[in-house]
Parts: C-alpha cells; sequence; structure tokens
C-alpha cells in the first residue's frame, strides 16, 4: 500500500494517545488543529491512529489492519518520518531508530525532558514543544514550516 502512494516523503500520524489515560486530555490534538499540517505539499500522510476519526478525508487509514506492536512496527518501517504526540506509537518508532518528530505538550511527561528538542533514549526523536498549556497552534505551525523546508528543492 505504501508502495503505491504518490511521489514525495511518507509520514505517519498520530493525534491522540488512549482517551482512558488520565493525562490524555492535555497530549490528544483535536483533529480540526491538524488541517496546516496535513496541507503540506509533497507528503502523502499515513493514519496511526487507532479509534479517532481521521481529520482529513486525504489521510490514508489502514488501521483496521493494525492489530499488534509487531503490525505497527512493520508499517513504521515504511515510512520516512513519523509525526505523533505522546503515545506507544512515538515510542515505538524511537525504539526501533526511525525517524519521529513527537508534537509534546507544554507540561511534558517526565521520559521526555524538561527543556531540549532531543530524547536521550531514542535519538532520532525530536521534540516540538508547546509554549503554554494548550497552545497546540504554533507546534503544529512550526512542524509544518520544518516538513515544507524539509521537502525543499
Amino acid at each position: 500500500r505504501v508502495a503505491a502512494l504518490p511521489p514525495g516523503r511518507r509520514v505517519g500520524l498520530a493525534w491522540a494517545g488512549n482517551p482512558r489515560h488520565a493525562d490524555d486530555a492535555r497530549r490528544s490534538i483535536p483533529p480540526a488543529l491538524l488541517a496546516p499540517l496535513l496541507a503540506v505539499p509533497g507528503v502523502s500522510f499515513v493514519s496511526l491512529q487507532h479509534g479517532r476519526a481521521a481529520p482529513a478525508p486525504h489521510l490514508h487509514d489502514w488501521t483496521a489492519g493494525l492489530h499488534s506492536f509487531a503490525d505497527t512496527a512493520a508499517l513504521l518501517q515504511t515510512l520516512d518520518l513519523t509525526i505523533s504526540v505522546d503515545t506507544a506509537v512515538a515510542h515505538l518508532a524511537g525504539a526501533l531508530g526511525r525517524p519521529v518528530w513527537l508534537l509534546n505538550r507544554f507540561d511534558t511527561d517526565w521520559r521526555w525532558l524538561r527543556e531540549g528538542d532531543r530524547c536521550p533514549w531514542y535519538p532520532t526523536v525530536r521534540q516540538f514543544r508547546q509554549t503554554s498549556p494548550g497552545a497546540w497552534h504554533s507546534v503544529i505551525a512550526a512542524v509544518a514550516a520544518r516538513l515544507e523546508a524539509d521537502a525543499g528543492p
């Protein structure tokens, strides 16, 4: 399936965690806020999001076929980049040594440290942090700008 996508970057996207998690409301992003990211040209986005509706009709969603971490890992291996909030998907991609851009909340989990854009446990992770609680707009804008710049000529 991934090989059949149009030429360009192939980016996995997970915008929300387990809704039963105590910090889910602070770490998950309302899907409508992803529009600037999904509008970046030359990128095919693949949903890595289980159990939540896709925020755009052109987001490729094959999650119905992902039944285990092994299935998800296989998909991650075919992608150029994973963009995710603090979820198991981010940890799995980082553990596999795949490039990950973490959309991180202001009051981050201790595993991501309090400062900086790197992570000592996962060298391939780059963090984009909120500057204040709930400030997802600036995070999405920064990620969209970086993705567009990286895809340049």
